[in-house]
C-alpha cells in the first residue's frame, strides 16, 4: 500500500475505532493482537512499558513535587533516592522535607541554611546518632582519679569539672583529657562552684570560700551560717553571694567584702539548693532581666527576687504535696523561664510567670528517678542502675546507659549533668563532651562522654 493511501486509511480506522465503546475497543485490540507476529508483539511491549511508567517528579512542576515528597517518610525519600539520578537530584533538594525530618528526631534547625544537601546530610548523621541512643551505644566512659578521701562536691562548666573532697582539696579537671588543671587546698566541700579565676566552696564547716586557682590563697571567708552548708551561687555583676545551709535559712553576702547582707528565713528544713538566675519572662511580681533567686529545701522551693533588693520578701513557695512523707529531689532546674524539679510523684514543670503547673510527668518506676537536666525537646534522668533519655515531646524514655554501684549513704555520692546544650535539641555539634559524673566509693569520679559519630 502506498504511503498516501495508507495514511488515508490509518485516518478512517482511527475516526471509526475512536467511536467505539470501550468493550468494542478491547475486541478490536484483542484482534489485531491475535493476527500480530513476534516483531509486532516486542514493538508493542517497548512502547506499552513507556506509556504506562510515566516519571512524575521528571514531569511534574518542582513546586508540585516537593509537595508530594512531603508526604513520605524519610527512610521511603531514602529509598526513593535511589530510583534514578533524577530522583536523587529533586529529593535531595527538597529543603523543606529534610529539616522537618530533623526536627522529629529532635533536632535543632537552623532556618538561615537553605542548602537542600546540607539537610539531608545533616538527617543521615542525625539518625544514625539516634539509632546509637536506642541501641545504647552512644556514649563511652571513663575515670578520673587524684581525691584520696570521698569527693562530695561537683560542679561542671565548658569542658572543665571541679571537684571538692573530705581529703582538704578541690581539683580542677579538664574532662576531654583527664588531666588535674589546679589542685589546691581548702577546707571540707559539700559545694563548690567556679569561673576563670576564682572558686567559691560551701563546707560542713559552716562556712563559705574563695580561693584564687592561680596561687591557691584564701581571699574571702564567710562566717555567720550555724550548719553545714550545702549549696553556693554567686554573680560578679550584682557582687552578691548566696548559701544555703542546713541551718535552715539563706544568706546574701557581699561576694568582694565577705559582708553579711541579708539572712533569709522560712524554710523548715536543710536548704540544699540555691539558684540565682535572670527572670526572662514577665508577670505581675518580676520583669525579664530581673535576677532572682530560688532556694530548695526537702519540700518545698522558695522564690525571692534578689535583684530589686536585699532585704526581699518570698514571692512564692512551690510545693508538690501537703504530704510530709513526699520530698525534693535536691537538683533543681531554672532557667529563668520553667522551674523544674523531681519528687516520688514524678517530675513537675512550673511556668515561672504563672507560677502555675504545666505538667506532671510519670514514668514508670519514677519513684526511684532523679532529674538531672531538663531542656525543650529532652531530659536527662538517672537511678540507681541507669541514666536515662527521656524525649520530652512523647514522655518516653528514649535511651539508657548502665552506671556503676555507687554511695548510697546520707552523705554519699554527688550527681552532676554535663553539657546542657543538647537537651534543647541535638544539632551534630553539640553531642559532644560530658554527660554524666558521679562521685565512687574509691574516691573517683566516673564519667560518661558522648562518643564520637564514627
Amino acid at each position: 500500500m502506498e504511503k498516501k493511501d495508507f495514511e488515508a486509511w490509518l485516518d478512517n480506522i482511527s475516526i471509526t475505532f475512536l467511536s467505539l465503546t470501550d468493550l468494542q475497543k478491547n475486541e478490536t485490540l484483542d484482534h489485531l493482537i491475535s493476527l500480530s507476529g513476534a516483531v509486532q508483539l516486542r514493538h508493542l511491549s517497548n512502547n506499552l512499558e513507556i506509556l504506562l511508567k510515566r516519571d512524575f517528579l521528571k514531569l511534574l512542576p518542582l513546586e508540585l513535587s516537593f509537595y508530594l515528597l512531603k508526604w513520605l517518610d524519610p527512610q521511603t525519600l531514602l529509598t526513593c533516592c535511589l530510583v534514578s539520578k533524577q530522583w536523587n537530584k529533586v529529593i535531595s533538594a527538597c529543603t523543606e522535607v529534610w529539616q522537618t525530618a530533623c526536627k522529629n528526631l529532635g533536632w535543632q534547625i537552623d532556618d538561615s541554611v537553605q542548602d537542600p544537601l546540607h539537610w539531608k546530610k545533616v538527617y543521615l548523621k542525625a539518625i544514625l546518632r539516634m539509632k546509637q541512643l536506642k541501641d545504647h551505644e552512644a556514649f563511652e566512659t571513663s575515670s578520673l582519679i587524684g581525691h584520696s578521701a570521698r569527693v562530695y562536691a561537683l560542679y561542671y562548666k565548658d569542658g572543665l569539672l571541679c571537684t571538692g573532697s573530705d581529703d582538704l582539696s578541690a581539683k580542677l579537671w579538664d574532662v576531654s583529657t583527664g588531666q588535674c588543671i589546679y589542685g589546691i587546698q581548702t577546707h571540707t566541700c559539700a559545694a563548690v562552684k567556679f569561673d576563670e579565676q576564682k572558686l567559691v566552696t560551701g563546707s560542713f564547716d559552716n562556712t563559705v570560700a574563695c580561693w584564687e586557682w592561680s596561687s591557691g590563697a584564701k581571699t574571702q571567708h564567710f562566717r555567720g551560717h550555724t550548719g553545714a552548708v550545702f549549696s553556693v551561687d554567686y554573680n560578679d555583676e550584682l557582687d552578691i553571694l548566696v548559701s544555703g545551709s542546713a541551718d535552715f535559712t539563706v544568706k546574701v553576702w557581699a561576694l568582694s567584702t565577705g559582708t553579711c547582707l541579708n539572712t533569709l528565713t522560712g524554710h523548715t528544713e536543710w536548704v540544699t539548693k540555691v539558684v540565682l538566675q535572670k527572670c526572662k519572662v514577665k508577670s505581675l511580681m518580676h520583669s525579664p532581666g530581673d535576677y532572682i533567686l530560688l532556694s530548695a529545701d526537702k519540700y518545698e522551693i522558695k522564690i525571692w527576687p534578689i535583684g530589686r533588693e536585699i532585704n526581699c520578701k518570698c514571692l512564692k513557695t512551690l510545693s508538690v504535696s501537703e504530704d510530709r512523707s513526699i520530698s525534693l529531689q535536691p537538683r533543681l532546674h531554672f532557667d529563668g523561664k520553667y522551674i523544674v524539679c523531681s519528687s516520688a510523684l514524678g517530675l513537675y514543670q512550673w511556668d515561672f510567670a504563672s507560677y502555675d503547673i504545666l505538667r506532671v510527668i510519670k514514668p514508670p518506676d519514677f519513684s526511684n528517678v532523679s532529674l538531672l537536666g531538663f531542656g525543650e525537646i529532652f531530659a536527662l534522668l538517672f537511678d540507681s542502675r541507669y541514666l536515662y533519655i527521656m524525649d520530652l515531646r512523647t514522655e518516653k524514655l528514649i535511651s539508657r546507659w548502665p552506671l556503676p554501684e555507687y554511695r548510697k549513704s546520707k552523705r554519699g555520692s554527688s550527681f552532676l549533668a554535663g553539657e546542657m546544650a543538647w537537651l534543647n535539641g541535638l544539632n551534630g555539634q553539640n553531642d559532644m563532651g560530658l554527660v554524666f559524673a558521679t562521685s565512687m566509693p574509691d574516691h573517683s569520679i566516673h564519667l560518661v562522654l558522648w562518643k564520637e559519630h564514627g
